[in-house]
């Protein structure tokens, strides 16, 4: 490059002049924007190429500031910049700055402290972090989509391999009770065909297990059976679990997922706490049901499925339907064969068999070696009414395994502080049920109301806001019922 230098034929370029000039050119034709920031944030200095990106010339440049130019950039910041500058003498940081027509640039730059003749001087070289930016956005959206089919495929995986350790049949459930034995078989005589089923009973009865024994004894047996929680999802989500969306559908939808129903082809859906259901939805699963085939979230393509379907519930879907809260044609399919699971107050004959398989199961995990049970404790446990049913139960003898010392299982210490009462005691032993509706409903009144946020109900009960209103429908409490 032959460098324009303009002299007077009759003066001489001294040795120490090409240098200024030289240094000079190559400042104003560098490729990085570059800038000489004074204390008081005005520019001493910037070059062609500070100019072009920000579309000032350089002179409106020069009669700018740095907080002219910087977005988001406050005092208290560029006070701790500078700061830093004068105790390091360099430093480097990613800011955004914001050009003449407003549109934002990221940059990266390098910033280098001088003292120059008494004057403090900010000597920041920047280079334009642009297209790095977008090739990170697209990484990032490309590995978050690689994360999300990765996750995918671990669920379906997961729901789809549940079932291949699981030996659920009649041998594993424990009961002597002829009343329960009744009920298992209503089982077998239900499992070979592809009826509809509908397990009613308290919470902790165990419904599920019921529900498994039925596909193990059925001709879908070698294919999955796959479980629904219709209260653990979210409104806005359960659609798109139950039978899946396609690309694009909504918000965060980057690939096609295929729904719960889909991946139960051929095998059994288990919709536990069917009385969940949004109303809305409702229609569509009955679809399913009646016709075996639906559209997938965002798609107009009908799917077809060959799913039976196994339900439970603990609430009274009749009452519900009564109060149109539940469709009468979807609760009329669903109670083809209807299943009702006792509760454990009505089979105490099997609570010695249950805490002798609890103790076992426990003691294992914790690798404790308990060999007896006081027959004293297991009296205790058999006068008990159990409002939270088998589950509560377990709950009551894991707690014991980790109280206990010695070779006996510690069951004094172990029941609720006040529900040691016999079956006399009937009045105070309510169902699981009317203990926490009332327990809602107190926190409800306590807090006027209030479901959520920070003075809510739900804060006070200490769970998500979401689950209490899912509570809330399960357990029918409505403010109307409540306040005049």
């Amino acid at each position: 490059m032959e460098f324009p230098l303009q002299q007077s034929p009759n003066s001489l370029l001294t040795a120490e002049n090409e240098g200024l000039y030289l240094t000079q050119f190559t400042l104003d034709h560098a490729r990085e924007m570059i800038f000489w920031e004074r204390a008081d944030g005005s520019f001493s200095y910037a070059n062609t190429a500070a100019a072009e990106k920000l579309g000032y010339s350089r002179e409106e440049l020069l009669g700018l500031t740095v907080r002219d130019i910087v977005h988001e950039y406050s005092d208290e910041e560029r006070n701790e910049a500078w700061n830093v500058l004068r105790e390091q003498g360099e430093a480097e940081r990613e800011i955004t700055l914001r050009a003449k027509d407003g549109h934002l640039i990221p940059i990266y730059c390098s910033m280098n402290f001088i003292r120059f003749k008494g004057r403090e001087i900010n000597c920041i070289f920047a280079r334009d972090w642009s297209k790095k930016k977008q090739q990170e956005r697209k990484l990032n959206e490309a590995l978050e989509k690689v994360q999300e089919l990765s996750e995918r495929l671990k669920e379906e995986n997961s729901l789809l391999k549940e079932e291949i350790n699981l030996n659920y049949n009649f041998n594993n459930i424990i009961s002597q009770s002829k009343a329960y034995k009744k009920i298992l078989q209503q089982i077998e005589q239900v499992a070979g065909t592809d009826a509809t089923v509908l397990i009613i009973g308290e919470t902790g009865t165990g419904k599920e297990l019921l529900a498994r024994a039925t596909h193990k004894l059925s001709r879908r047996d070698d294919n999955p059976l796959i479980k629904v929680n219709c209260a653990g999802l979210p409104k806005d989500l359960i659609e798109s679990e139950l039978f899946g969306h396609e690309k694009g559908a909504f918000t965060g939808a980057y690939q096609q997922k295929k729904g719960r129903f889909e991946l139960a082809h051929k095998g059994t859906v288990f919709l536990d706490e069917i009385g969940e259901m949004p109303l809305s939805l409702q229609p569509k699963l009955l679809r399913v049901l009646q016709e075996g085939e639906f559209e997938r979230v965002g798609g107009n393509k009908t799917i077809r499925v060959d799913a039976r379907v196994i339900a439970a519930t603990n609430r009274k879907l009749e009452q519900m339907v009564d109060k149109g809260t539940f469709r009468e044609d979807l609760f009329y399919r669903l109670n083809v064969f209807p299943i009702t699971n006792i509760p454990l107050r009505e089979r105490r004959e099997d609570i010695p068999l249950l805490i002798r398989h609890f103790t076992k199961k426990y003691s294992g995990k914790s690798g404790k070696k308990i060999a007896h049970i006081s027959k004293a404790g297991i009296e205790k446990l058999m006068e008990y009414e159990f409002p939270g049913n088998i589950r509560e139960l377990e709950n009551i003898i894991e707690r014991a395994v980790i109280l206990s010392t010695g070779n006996t299982l510690n069951l004094e210490d172990s029941l609720p502080k006040g529900r040691k009462g016999g079956r006399d005691n009937n009045s105070f032993f309510k169902s699981f049920e009317d203990i926490q509706r009332e327990h809602i409903i107190k926190a409800l009144e306590r807090t006027n109301w209030r479901v959520t946020g920070p003075k809510g109900a739900a804060k006070l009960l200490k769970i998500n806001g979401r689950t209490l209103a899912s509570k809330m429908r399960r357990l029918d409490i409505n403010r109307e019922d409540f306040i005049d």
